[in-house]
Formats: structure tokens, C-alpha cells, sequence
């Protein structure tokens, strides 16, 4: 392949989905595309978000503060920003421009996939801090949580700070049967970023260490039936 450009298909650049998520197709991370955010995702059922509800700003203002770009590829999906409703058919643009605006987008016909192109303006970009654990993902999607483990574990000395990678590390030794370590990192993660207390609460990742004293005093669950 040219050193001055790359080819690649949706199917090529896909991982293998998590149980009732949508397929996502790592456009940047494969391609290796430094200069905004790009990635794909495609939703095999309808009802499905094809594009999770969120902000670009974060629960402590701390988000990417990208300004977004949506463009329905196939399928049909219909988006929601802060209350309104647009109907996507293929080649609807929806421009996001306001960081504080809550998005969604969800699949009205199976196999909808939506591409996602964003970047904060006025700034040179960095990737996503959640797309950092993207390589481990194919991983836990086909139970190789050994090579999930490692693949986090390297991603964790390079960022060392980054709640996302430590909760994920923490499902893969949760999974891996490595209680304390699990519990030591999903401690941290919640510590940094409190959204993660409450994702652990419904995550099946953490089912082996779920009746675990520490992890029910960590996410606040509760022994009564």
C-alpha cells in the first residue's frame, strides 16, 4: 500500500461487537488519522443506539468539547439533540456544533451505521481518552481476556491516569479472577471518574467478584434480595 494514502473497508475495520451494542468500525485507530476523530458505528437490530447518548463536554467539564459530524451511510436513524428529533436516511448530515448539546441516534432499520467525524476547533487534536482502550475490545468480544489484560495493561503504564483504561483492566481481571487487582483498579477508576461506580453496578464483567464484600461497598450495592 502507498505510503501516501490507505484504503480500507467498513467490514475491515470492524471489532467484534459486545453483547446488544453495535458494531463499531474503528475508522481512525485503523487507518491511523491524526488530525480529527473519525469512527463508524452499525447497528444490527432496530431500537439499538447507534450513536450512545452523550455531550462532548463531560460530567466534570472535562470532556473533548468536539464539535461533531454524523452522516447516515446506510440504514435509517433517528437523532435526538437536546429534545429534537431528526429522521436520517442515507446521506442526512447532521452537524453538531455545540459541545453541551446531549446527542443520540438510534437505528430505525437493522444494519443502520452512522460515521462520526469530530475535532475541537481552535485546537490540535488528541484522540478521544475512550477510544484509547479500542485495541483491547475485539478481546473481551471473543473472551481472550488474557491478551485483553495485556493489551490494557501496557495501555495503563502509557496512561497511567486514564479512568477508562484502568475500569476496563479492571473487567479483564475481574474476569481473569484477579479479585484484588480488579477491585484496586476499579477503585481508582471510580475515584477519578464517578460515572464508572454505577457502570459497574450493571456489568457483567464484574459478575465473579459481584458477591465480593468490597466490590458491593465500592458501587453501592446492596444485599437485601
Amino acid at each position: 500500500m502507498s505510503e501516501r494514502y490507505k484504503v480500507a473497508s467498513l467490514t475491515e475495520m470492524q471489532i467484534p461487537p459486545l453483547p446488544g451494542q453495535p458494531t463499531w468500525s474503528v475508522v481512525r485507530h485503523h487507518l491511523g488519522v491524526g488530525a480529527f476523530g473519525i469512527n463508524a458505528w452499525t447497528a444490527d437490530e432496530p431500537g439499538m443506539e447507534v450513536i450512545q447518548e452523550h455531550d462532548e463536554v463531560g460530567e466534570a467539564g472535562d470532556g473533548e468539547r468536539h464539535e461533531e459530524v454524523y452522516v447516515v451511510l446506510s440504514g435509517r436513524a433517528t437523532f435526538t439533540v437536546d429534545g429534537d428529533e431528526i429522521e436520517g436516511l442515507p446521506g442526512t448530515f447532521v452537524f453538531v456544533q455545540d459541545p453541551n448539546a446531549r446527542r443520540k441516534a438510534v437505528a430505525a432499520e437493522p444494519g443502520t451505521t452512522v460515521l462520526a467525524v469530530g475535532a475541537q476547533r481552535g485546537k490540535a487534536f488528541e484522540p478521544s481518552r475512550w477510544e484509547r482502550s479500542a485495541p483491547a475490545f475485539a478481546y473481551f468480544a471473543t473472551g481472550d481476556y488474557d491478551k485483553a489484560h495485556e493489551v490494557l495493561a501496557g495501555l495503563h503504564e502509557e496512561f497511567p491516569d486514564d479512568a477508562g483504561i484502568l475500569y476496563n483492566l479492571a473487567c479483564a481481571e475481574s474476569m481473569l479472577g484477579r479479585t484484588d487487582d480488579a477491585l484496586a483498579h476499579l477503585g481508582t477508576a471510580v475515584g477519578k471518574r464517578e460515572r464508572f461506580r454505577a457502570a459497574a453496578q450493571g456489568d457483567s464483567d464484574f459478575d465473579p467478584v459481584r458477591e465480593d464484600a468490597r466490590f458491593k461497598e465500592l458501587v453501592g450495592a446492596s444485599d437485601a434480595p
